[in-house]
């Protein structure tokens, strides 16, 4: 299996021997810790829900290049700065996998408080998908 380098014209890509923004192998997507910023590299967002917003839009525009939708993401990594707004990161979040379809698999996640992150950055995001298997209905076991 080889590794691809996923890119998005809508985003930025860092400069080289840093890192990825999205790798591809086979058919699992690995997206990078992803903050709330503009083409110029400016922080986007005052709040963790506008943040959160922009940090999902741009988790679209990489599965969307990768031939992916949001229902395959499978698991998301979420950092935040302050844990007591962390019902706007969810709102943001509900709002991204349209929550209101219970027939979906809802992403497995961690979510995380750390003492800081980059200047102005209130939450980073990290996601998983695996393309071609969203929209399966939701299968619970063990209940």
């Amino acid at each position: 299996m080889t590794i691809e380098r996923i890119t998005s014209p809508a985003i930025t890509e860092p400069a080289p021997g840093q890192w990825s923004n999205a790798l591809r192998v086979g058919d699992a997507l690995y997206l990078s810790g992803l903050t709330a910023r503009n083409r110029a590299g400016q922080v986007v967002g005052d709040t963790e829900y506008e943040q959160a917003q922009r940090i999902f839009e741009r988790i679209g525009q990489l599965l969307e290049a990768a031939g992916a939708h949001p229902n395959d993401v499978v698991r998301l990594n979420l950092f935040l700065t302050r844990i007591d707004q962390r019902e706007q990161v969810w709102q943001a979040r509900r709002e991204f996998f349209d929550a209101a379809d219970a027939t979906r698999c809802f992403p497995a996640a961690t979510l995380v408080e750390v003492s800081s992150l980059q200047p102005g950055v209130l939450v980073e995001i990290e996601a998983t998908a695996h393309l071609g298997h969203g929209g399966r209905p939701v299968e619970v076991r063990g209940a």
